[in-house]
């Protein structure tokens, strides 16, 4: 094929332009900095939570003393203690840990799901498509927290696992569809063509040329999503259907700290903070990069 029937946007050379650009243009935003270093701050909590917990007191979120049961503050411990008298600080720490995790690998489960059917309804021809999209309106069909309380509510074990399980399998319809629209404007592509040209098959073009260049959309859609789902889990936690002790995590704490609210309303604050800073610092964080790497949305 010449080169000068080749649409200049519809390039691989072209394609990588755009993206180094969007690189470029993110670079020079400082919400994105911000929030990414907020966001790195609570997920260094996550992985190595002891030191930080400990920059309070003992640092141990299960040392309680029911003699310290709604202290608005101690010595060494300037957030109080909860209603168990347990360091609020610590548990704040700790609860970091599971409710990222919750939100990660429900993602994780979700996007992999979603790249997969969305992949095969995009390539894999009108019937496959057909049994792809009628499975996603049926998803579609249960609200999500609705959804997720029915199954919960039947599993004896609810921890992160079994959470994000069950978040995650209901959370891939809406990235699938878009997965799938992604994959068939890509497929129209000029280098896919070609590649169709040259006798390449079906199973390389998809991974060399069809994935690597739908899946953005689908990341970015994603890394949204992150934030949803802890919010999710801390729904579900507040309503006593998600995490359960000895789980640590923020939904254990709002829904402890919401009980004593009237009496004792430090006991919510700092956990209720915490959320909100992470679910905020992600939105940011996944609004930036889809300014940017999305040239629609632009400015």
């Amino acid at each position: 094929m010449p080169n000068a029937t080749v649409p200049k946007t519809t390039t691989i050379p072209a394609v990588r332009a755009r993206r180094a650009g969007a690189w470029r243009l993110l670079a020079r935003r400082p919400l994105f900095w911000v929030a990414a270093a907020v966001l790195g701050v609570i997920v260094a909590f996550a992985l190595a939570p002891a030191p930080f917990a400990g920059i309070f007191g003992n640092g141990d979120p299960r040392a309680c003393d029911l003699a310290d049961s709604s202290k608005t503050s101690a010595p060494g411990h300037p957030f109080g203690f909860d209603l168990q008298g347990c360091d609020i600080w610590a548990g704040a720490v700790y609860g970091a840990q599971s409710s990222l995790a919750v939100g990660l690998l429900a993602t994780a489960i979700s996007l992999t799901l979603a790249i997969v059917l969305g992949a095969l309804a995009g390539m894999g021809g009108r019937v496959v498509d057909w049994t792809v999209s009628r499975v996603t309106e049926v998803f579609l069909g249960f609200p999500f927290l609705l959804a997720a309380i029915v199954v919960l509510n039947t599993l004896g074990v609810r921890n992160v696992l079994t959470v994000s399980v069950v978040l995650g399998v209901f959370g891939w319809p809406m990235m699938a569809r878009l997965m799938r629209g992604s994959v068939r404007s890509v497929a129209k592509a000029d280098y896919v063509l070609a590649a169709r040209t040259m006798g390449l098959g079906t199973g390389r073009i998809v991974a060399r040329y069809v994935l690597p260049n739908a899946v953005q959309p689908v990341l970015l859609l994603a890394t949204l999503t992150v934030g949803a789902v802890i919010v999710a889990e801390s729904t579900l936690t507040y309503l006593g259907i998600g995490l359960s002790s000895p789980a640590i995590s923020w939904g254990l704490q709002i829904a402890a700290g919401s009980r004593v609210f009237q009496t004792s309303p430090h006991v919510l604050v700092l956990p209720s903070v915490m959320l909100a800073l992470t679910v905020l610092t992600i939105v940011a964080i996944g609004e930036e990069l889809r300014s940017v790497f999305d040239p629609r949305e632009r400015r």
